[in-house]
């Protein structure tokens, strides 16, 4: 798929780090994108943006208040991206990269990413929200591909048997899933998870009022301490189990807020389950609010864990 990257070259940095998590996409062979600077000295730059404009499937906004800020960005790019994909011609993603008042602009009406439209710079890790970015690219690739094939199919099919068209669907097929199934699940889940938390200790670390730490308790347990140097009583522990006995009454993970805590007690707990299309997480905790029992990735089971963790040392993650 053709993708046009519309971006304010202030954001040079943004730009860089989108085509390098765009990497594997481009690997397998689903996207191709294009952006000013593949213009040639002495090549038509407007006839060329242009055409650009016109012949591109999908639009990639990275949104900061750079972007928002050039007349150019908004009233050419973003506003025939945009009337482009009301006509059904082309499918339009805003990045919101930096805090801005993109929620004032045309973009309120499309959903954004990262997920909920926190920025990304807003993130504890920056990456993870690069992830959700082409996770949700390829998501949207597909299922464009998927309606394409179809329209193709229903196409094919009115040429020698008139009736009326079949509206355009996204398909899921249903699958069983087995104990390896969720065996894989739960160990890529704890790792996930142990990553998670390994990098956001480093960031934390890298403060002057704060410590943490990671440490490999075992190759099904982990643990992480937290020091808010500023409050006398802002130390938290977490201990974190991956289950190795399906027939276990404790979750597929579970932890503790104790430092090295027994594998055999838990304060919290995550449960693999599936509907008829997938694997996710529930989880079960006192502190966890709402967020209890809705379905869930491992990287937000991962931020839940974290944020309590920050909560019980004192700290507050704006």
């Amino acid at each position: 798929m053709d993708a046009f990257i519309s971006y304010s070259h202030h954001d040079t940095s943004a730009l860089e780090r989108l085509h390098v998590h765009l990497a594997v996409l481009r690997r397998d062979g689903l996207i191709r994108e294009w952006f000013d600077r593949d213009i040639l000295a002495g090549d038509d730059l407007d006839g060329r943006i242009a055409d650009r404009l016109e012949s591109s499937s999908l639009f990639l906004l990275i949104i900061t208040p750079d972007f928002l800020n050039s007349d150019y960005c908004v009233e050419r790019e973003m506003a025939r991206a945009l009337e482009r994909q009301k006509a059904g011609e082309a499918r339009v993603i805003g990045i919101i990269v930096e805090p801005c008042d993109w929620q004032s602009t045309p973009l309120r009406a499309i959903k954004v990413l990262p997920r909920d439209g926190k920025p990304v710079a807003e993130w504890i890790n920056a990456n993870s929200a690069w992830l959700n970015v082409v996770q949700e690219i390829r998501r949207a690739i597909q299922e464009d591909r998927q309606v394409g094939s179809a329209a193709h199919a229903r196409d094919a099919a009115s040429a020698s048997v008139s009736r009326p068209p079949a509206s355009a669907s996204r398909y899921r097929a249903k699958r069983d899933f087995d104990d390896i199934d969720r065996s894989e699940f739960r160990d890529r889940a704890f790792e996930e998870i142990k990553g998670y938390f390994k990098e956001a200790s480093s960031e934390l670390d890298s403060l002057d009022d704060f410590r943490a730490r990671v440490v490999d308790i075992s190759p099904t347990a982990f643990g992480c301490t937290i020091v808010n140097r500023a409050l006398s009583r802002g130390t938290a522990h977490l201990t974190v189990h991956r289950q190795t006995n399906s027939r276990s009454g404790v979750g597929d993970i579970y932890w503790s807020f104790e430092e090295n805590a027994a594998s055999n007690t838990a304060n919290g707990w995550l449960s693999i389950e599936h509907d008829e299309f997938e694997l996710f997480l529930k989880a079960q905790s006192f502190g966890f609010g709402s967020d209890e029992r809705r379905k869930m990735s491992w990287r937000e089971a991962a931020s839940l864990m974290w944020n309590d963790m920050l909560q019980r040392a004192g700290i507050a993650h704006d």
